[in-house]
């Protein structure tokens, strides 16, 4: 690859619903600008961006792929990103070093769920856009319905106009208006051609709109403009250029990924209205204190990892956007997580799965390092005296859990370490030992998810898992006092043990946890065995009373007890702390609490209904709703135990157009009738693990 400076290159996130063509736009790039000798196709798992073995196998995009291509003197990387929502982190960690985003649409389907949370996405972390109408090609093919459809989905923001119009559809597709320089495009080829006599009218109605939105942008333009005069060619594409990189106008193109109509026309407007890195200031941590840093070559050297990859012949690979300074190799850099410098022995570009050895990266520019220790995806690495920190993007919280077990004790050796491995690799993938349920659990963001991440375990790193439904974390409390007393005596023919102990037991405020306190005076137990009575009682608090759950929020109070000057020992109080616990523990009006989650579902407002409904019969309690545009936002507080795979249920409600997200919000008490099932259920598995 040629060597760029900071302003040639653009950086763009592809994105959109799951199967709207991404990845085949992006091979088809590759390919006519010659980064590619032959177009790959999905469904042959030959594309650049999609080489994983799963990826292949499912014929989805599950990682981000990095696709750099050289256009008119232009570096742009092209970031193919998962349109299935279950990795949504890949499309965070795409968007989190790309300038502007390139939003792709189905001509025939128009706006769906995916276009909605792509869009939703770069709201939130503010990026301009542009977007392709895909698939001009297909059966049905309708730009003017698909425009509508943007239109009235996005009300806010920016102002969604045509750049180009499409000449045909269908069969009859054959290439592009531009409205800017008024010319036709046509074929793959993109050969300049007169616009059809036919098309004049809606040409210059679209194009009136497009001066309009022009001039709009700047005072010098919206004044000529105003007084009758015409602006110029460039003065129109200046205008639509501000207006595209500030965000105020979303430009729409249009052409076939499959036939490669309309992609030179594409190409051309990425160099033009995306931002060039050295455009864009990025939000830092400097010297511990918010601020901003600027995209400059000869700036410090600051390089961010968002995405890491365990190759098991490479090893680690951090791939990294710099976004200030030159990275060159046998640089010192430091990690600002770990504080450690690591020397940069191995620099490449990346292409897909391959890995192109370079000496430099300039301030904008993507690549990938390898073999640096304790290097994973949010890292920093800056050098060492420049305390800079790039904040990373929020990803959202896992929404699916299993179990998961060793299969053999092979795997029980090495299962751990695996595990970690894979959540260094992905932010969304969050890996857990739950005391309260004596459970490794595997968290991700749906049922794919974490299914391809325990294919990984084994195809990567040799583990072979098992899994199951999770347990809920349930709590054992008490709700009212009670005491109760216990006297350990055994006499085995030499030193006996003996220990009794009088004990009362309070309910706390939910959340204060375990208190310890002693009214003992006149010394009826010696102060040295008080603290053996709450080890005793410790021990019972993790493995619970009532069913196998920790106990919580409650206050032990030794009160009385008698001792014996040759007999009691530690042991002896300890275990009598322990068993008189337990008895005014069960006189306490014992109860199991259940954890309670906060959730806010978003549907196609015709799904309200039946989406509240649901909820109330999973117990749930509905404390808001609103509507945002046509998408209703339900938010209710719900017990885990009725949502462990709710996502599943939400697909199958709203037809896959449903999204929502989970957060702990507290414990509470478990309805009377249900906390016996949930005993009963716990007795008869300890039973059947005794046996």
């Amino acid at each position: 690859m040629a060597k760029v400076n900071t302003s040639q290159i653009r950086n763009v996130v592809v994105v959109g619903h799951s199967g709207s063509g991404k990845t085949t736009l992006t091979e088809a790039l590759l390919y006519i600008t010659g980064a590619v000798k032959r177009m790959g196709k999905v469904e042959e798992g030959s594309t650049v961006t999609d080489w994983d073995d799963e990826e292949h196998r499912r014929q989805i995009s599950i990682h981000l792929g990095v696709a750099p291509l050289e256009h008119d003197g232009h570096l742009l990387h092209l970031l193919d990103t998962p349109g299935y929502l279950d990795f949504v982190g890949e499309v965070i960690s795409g968007l989190s070093v790309a300038e502007a985003g390139l939003v792709l649409v189905d001509a025939v389907a128009g706006v769906e769920v995916g276009t909605e949370l792509a869009w939703d996405r770069l709201n939130g972390m503010a990026k301009p856009r542009m977007v392709f109408v895909n698939r001009m090609d297909r059966e049905h093919a309708n730009f003017q319905r698909a425009l509508a459809s943007l239109q009235a989905t996005f009300p806010e923001g920016g102002k969604i106009l045509p750049f180009q119009l499409p000449i045909g559809a269908a069969e009859e597709f054959q290439g592009v208006v531009n409205l800017v320089d008024m010319k036709a495009y046509m074929g793959p080829e993109g050969t300049v051609a007169e616009i059809p006599e036919e098309m004049r009218e809606p040409v210059e109605e679209a194009r009136s709109a497009l001066i309009d939105a022009a001039a709009e942008t700047d005072d010098e333009l919206i004044m000529k403009y105003l007084e009758g005069e015409d602006l110029t060619e460039e003065e129109i594409r200046r205008g639509l250029g501000d207006g595209v990189r500030s965000g105020e106008i979303v430009p729409v193109f249009c052409g076939s990924a499959l036939t490669q109509v309309g992609l030179p026309s594409l190409l051309r407007a990425l160099v033009a209205y995306v931002p060039a890195p050295d455009q864009v200031a990025v939000q830092a941590v400097v010297d511990g204190e918010p601020g901003e840093l600027a995209c400059d070559p000869s700036g410090p050297q600051v390089a961010y990892v968002f995405k890491t990859l365990m190759d098991r012949y490479v090893g680690r690979i951090n791939y990294l956007r710099v976004f200030s300074g030159t990275l060159q190799k046998d640089t010192i850099l430091r990690n600002r997580r770990t504080g450690k410098d690591q020397k940069v022995s191995n620099l490449f570009k990346v292409r897909g799965k391959e890995l192109i050895a370079t000496d430099e990266l300039v301030a904008g520019d993507i690549g990938a390092v390898t073999k640096l220790e304790d290097t994973r995806t949010t890292d920093t690495l800056s050098h060492p005296e420049a305390e800079i920190a790039i904040p990373p993007p929020e990803y959202p919280r896992p929404l699916y859990t299993v179990a998961v077990m060793p299969a053999t004790k092979a795997d029980s050796a090495k299962m751990g370490q695996a595990l970690q491995s894979l959540a260094e690799e992905d932010p969304t993938l969050v890996v857990q030992y739950v005391q309260a349920t004596k459970q490794t659990v595997l968290q991700g963001m749906g049922d794919t998810h974490v299914d391809v991440a325990i294919q990984n375990l084994q195809n990567k790193y040799g583990v072979k898992v098992e899994t199951g439904l999770p347990k809920v974390p349930y709590q054992e409390t008490i709700t009212k006092v009670a005491t109760a007393h216990y006297r350990h005596k055994k006499q085995t023919g030499g030193a006996g043990q003996f220990a009794d102990v009088h004990l009362r037991v309070e309910p706390l405020a939910r959340g204060e946890g375990f208190a310890y306190d002693s009214e003992i005076f006149g010394g009826a137990i010696p102060s040295v065995f008080i603290p053996s009575i709450e080890k005793g009682i410790q021990q019972v608090l993790e493995q619970g009373v009532l069913a196998g759950y920790p106990i919580v929020d409650v206050k032990a109070v030794v009160f009385d007890g008698k001792y014996h000057p040759v007999d009691s020992k530690d042991i002896a109080f300890q275990i009598a702390g322990r068993e008189v616990f337990k008895l005014a523990f069960l006189q306490a009006g014992p109860t199991l609490l259940e954890p309670i989650y906060r959730i806010e579902v978003i549907v196609p407002e015709e799904y309200m209904g039946d989406v509240m409904s649901d909820l109330n019969n999973r117990r749930g309690r509905v404390q808001g709703m609103e509507q945002r545009g046509k998408r209703a936002i339900i938010r209710a507080l719900v017990p885990l135990a009725e949502i462990l795979r709710y996502g599943t249920d939400l697909r199958s409600m709203t037809q896959g157009r449903g999204v929502y997200t989970i957060e702990f919000d507290h414990y509470e008490p478990v309805p009377s009738h249900l906390a016996e099932q949930i005993i009963a259920e716990s007795k008869r598995e300890q039973e059947a693990e005794a046996v």
